[in-house]
């Protein structure tokens, strides 16, 4: 690869693209609002929001210092992370309170950065993440997902018009945005079927002796946070 090949791609990666009309940001917004509101489609979908969750997990538990052992994710649209490390501690609560909160702080993230106009940025910095996800990826089913995920990521970056990846990359902001809250009211409702005390939720009550409701709480705040401000940043003013 030469020098020009080079600066064309740092141009391509650090460039604004204009603003998309304002009904691309409202049809983008309504299809996001189908894909978790329908069931049938979020059975689907909500594969995404899994990746981010998991990858939520992996990323704090490296930053906070923590060993990753891999990452699985299953057809059931469920994961699972494993990390090593002191069993309590500011960076166990952290790296456990990582996962609901990961898929609507993507989503603000991507709303500040579409605000900017830097649609390519999200997309190639978004298969960037599922690049180095894939590295810790312990299944077949994981790897087969994170794979085509990425490739759907860069072809959209690669091989469509501009109008194209605005609507790609809006599309995904807004779903990872509207879709923040609805795991954490899965969440509850599995709650009150299952006693065993094996969610995030209860682990973290665990390792900070507090009701676990406090942290569904803390959960939904987030989502709806991130959706109000990503909002104010994606709707046309």
């Amino acid at each position: 690869m030469n020098v020009a090949s080079i600066t064309e791609m740092w141009d391509r990666l650090t460039g604004t693209q204009p603003d998309p009309s304002r009904w691309l940001v409202g049809v983008t917004a309504l299809l996001a609002l189908g894909a978790v509101l329908v069931g049938d489609v979020w059975r689907i979908t909500r594969n995404a929001v899994t990746i981010a969750h998991e990858g939520g997990h992996g990323l704090v538990a490296l930053v906070t210092g923590r060993r990753l052992d891999g990452i699985r994710l299953h057809s059931d649209t469920s994961g699972l992370t494993v990390s090593r490390g002191k069993p309590h501690g500011l960076g166990m609560v952290l790296t456990a309170a990582a996962g609901y909160t990961a898929p609507p702080l993507l989503g603000l993230a991507g709303a500040a950065l579409l605000a900017a106009g830097h649609i390519t940025a999200l997309l190639w910095g978004a298969t960037a993440l599922l690049l180095v996800m894939l590295v810790m990826i312990r299944n077949a089913y994981g790897a087969v997902t994170v794979v085509l995920t990425g490739a759907l990521f860069l072809l959209v970056s690669w091989l469509t018009k501009a109008e194209v990846q605005a609507a790609f990359a809006y599309l995904v902001v807004w779903f990872l945005l509207v879709g923040g809250a609805r795991p954490v009211a899965e969440l509850q409702r599995g709650r009150r079927r299952d006693r065993s005390g094996a969610s995030d939720a209860d682990q973290l009550g665990r390792l900070t002796h507090t009701p676990a409701a406090l942290w569904l709480l803390l959960f939904y705040t987030v989502a709806l946070c991130c959706l109000v401000g990503g909002a104010r940043w994606l709707l046309p003013g």
